[in-house]
């Protein structure tokens, strides 16, 4: 990353350093090789903690309550942070809603939800995935029917992280079942979800976790300006918001701390010859990794480059999210490796919270190629748009 950073930006990092060193509560770190490694109150504390200092939006304008910083910067505050093993905030609101809101809300929906986003006194949910409508996502059958007062929706949605601890929920729904082109007839709208009618029913992953949730609506009724944007409008804000989602979702700087990490343990944890690192299969296969990781930091610094110069990043966002997500699997499936026979053991407490992070990690990962877009649709993408 060295070659990227102007001297300016060097001093920029040195700052967020020096706040990061000072500003986070001991008991908010994690070395990452315990995994499941904050909560949801932990995050929403770290959150609180940089909305007092001015950070927890960074890529907001300054007018809305952002910090205006440039992508470098951006990247900077999340390599840093993640190499602490500092909480990570959700992103629903702050990276994916909160800039539809500024592109697209009226002047009464921002000033109603961006502030409470950024002080994180309200949490959100994205409803976009359906049974029947996941990488397909214009076929998504959950209805929104005018009414007198608004619209009332019908249908469900699953997949839902933390619908069980939002207060709101940003939704694509159809409000026009007739158009000709199924993307013509999406709106997106904001549903609170205390609403009656709404059932939220949880999915425990194979991790053992509780983060993604069914959510059922049953004649809930939302107001007339919980619309975002125009009716059957709701197709192209949605494209803007998945690509600031598959830029959150690569996580680049996540995969660094967790490839250092790994690389560490690996020095130390011993395969009964010697260090596991010093094994030359294994050795072999981190330092491939080691250079696809890198790449892929290159490739996210060339991305950051295209939106500070306010350019398209839709294919770049794609080949991000599909590469990153691979690397990620890639990380878990060496940690377990590290760990060997113990790592089956991770639901013990026979075995360290390090060994136990092979087998957890390995499989959290297997959604990430899922999630957010699949890789086939990815490639999908970058081979329409880039090959033709």
């Amino acid at each position: 990353m060295e070659t990227y950073l102007s001297e300016e930006d060097r001093q920029f990092r040195s700052e967020v350093s020096a706040f990061l060193d000072e500003a986070v509560p001991a008991d908010l770190t994690n070395s990452f090789l315990q995994m499941h490694p904050h909560t949801h109150e932990q995050s929403v504390q770290w959150q609180r903690i940089l909305a007092k200092k001015g950070w927890a939006a960074p890529h907001w304008p300054k007018e809305f309550g952002g910090a205006g910083w440039s992508p470098i910067q951006q990247y900077i505050l999340e390599v840093e942070s993640a190499m602490r093993g500092v909480p990570r905030v959700a992103p629903f609101g702050i990276k994916m809603f909160g800039p539809v809101l500024i592109e697209y809300g009226t002047k009464e929906q921002q000033d109603r939800y961006l502030p409470k986003i950024l002080s994180g006194e309200e949490f959100w949910c994205q409803g976009f995935s359906e049974p029947g409508a996941g990488s397909d996502l214009a076929s998504l059958k959950t209805k929104a029917e005018r009414t007198n007062e608004g619209y009332r929706i019908n249908g469900s949605k699953i997949w839902t992280t933390m619908a069980h601890e939002a207060d709101f929920m940003f939704a694509l729904v159809r409000t026009d079942p007739t158009a000709e082109k199924r993307q013509a007839g999406i709106s997106m709208v904001i549903i609170e979800m205390k609403s009656p009618g709404l059932e939220v029913r949880p999915i425990h992953s194979i991790d053992g976790a509780h983060h993604v949730n069914e959510v059922f609506f049953e004649d809930v009724d939302i107001p007339a300006e919980n619309l975002i944007g125009e009716e059957n409008k709701g197709w192209g804000i949605a494209k803007f918001l998945l690509t600031n989602e598959r830029v959150g979702i690569a996580q680049v700087g996540l995969s660094k701390a967790q490839l250092a990490l790994v690389k560490s343990y690996a020095a130390r944890r011993s395969n009964g010859s010697g260090a596991v690192l010093d094994d030359p299969i294994f050795s072999t296969k981190l330092a491939d990794l080691e250079a696809d990781m890198l790449a892929l930091e290159v490739t996210n610094l060339r991305m950051l480059g295209v939106l500070k110069a306010k350019g398209d990043t839709s294919v770049l966002s794609s080949f991000l999210k599909l590469r990153a997500s691979e690397i990620r699997q890639r990380i878990a499936e060496l940690a377990m490796e590290a760990a060997g026979p113990d790592a089956v053991r991770w639901e013990t407490n026979m075995v360290s919270a390090e060994d136990r992070y092979g087998m957890f990690a390995w499989l959290n990962s297997r959604a990430t190629t899922i999630f957010g877009g699949s890789s086939e649709i990815m490639k999908n993408i970058v081979a329409k748009q880039v090959i033709g």
